[in-house]
């Protein structure tokens, strides 16, 4: 599976493209589409519109992974953010990758197994994980990175648990409880 994984925002989107096949993540390429302050805000996400499907024209992703927006002190900030992932998100759709969205609690878990990690912890699992050399550049980069495989997990972990089910149901479970000559 390719996944895409975005840090939205409106003057830094970091992305991440990693490769998962259920065991291990490689990296296919990491970086940032800017835009400037100087330009008018809507030629900003009209940017980052054009560059995001450009990127997924470029890697063709199964999915997109991205952080659930919420509202910190700053409430004009986070609705610019929200016009940026909207972008991105249409982007996405229109190229027919489906969006993914974790919160900050899922990503940290599932990159660092603790809910309450430390940026710098998240970056340095993301390092570690994907066998870099050093932490991503910038921040946004390795927060993209961070949703990737955050994605990665849950993607493949509802995949284990739908094989479980119809195991499950199918009679598997009891073949095997039973032993393979149909005795306890």
């Amino acid at each position: 599976m390719r996944i895409l994984g975005i840090d939205p925002g409106y003057a830094t989107v970091g992305f991440g493209i990693l490769d998962y096949d259920g065991r291990e993540f490689s990296v296919v390429n990491f970086g940032a589409i800017t835009t400037t302050p100087e330009s008018p805000f809507a030629e900003r996400l009209m940017t980052i519109h054009r560059d995001m499907c450009d990127v997924i024209d470029l890697y063709k992703p199964d999915a997109l992974s991205m952080e659930k927006l919420f509202f910190n002190t700053n409430h004009t900030t986070a609705i610019d953010v929200a016009q940026a992932r909207g972008v991105i998100m249409l982007a996405a759709v229109q190229k027919s990758v489906s969006v993914n969205e974790y919160t900050p609690l899922q990503v940290k878990s599932s990159v660092v197994g603790y809910g309450r990690a430390e940026k710098r912890q998240i970056q340095e699992m993301v390092r570690t994980i994907l066998r870099l050399k050093e932490v991503p550049k910038p921040d946004d980069t390795a927060d993209a990175l961070a949703l990737a495989i955050a994605h990665g997990h849950y993607a493949s972990s509802a995949a284990y648990a739908e094989y479980s089910k119809h195991s499950y149901s199918s009679g598997d479970y009891q073949k095997y409880r039973r032993g393979k000559d149909g005795t306890r």
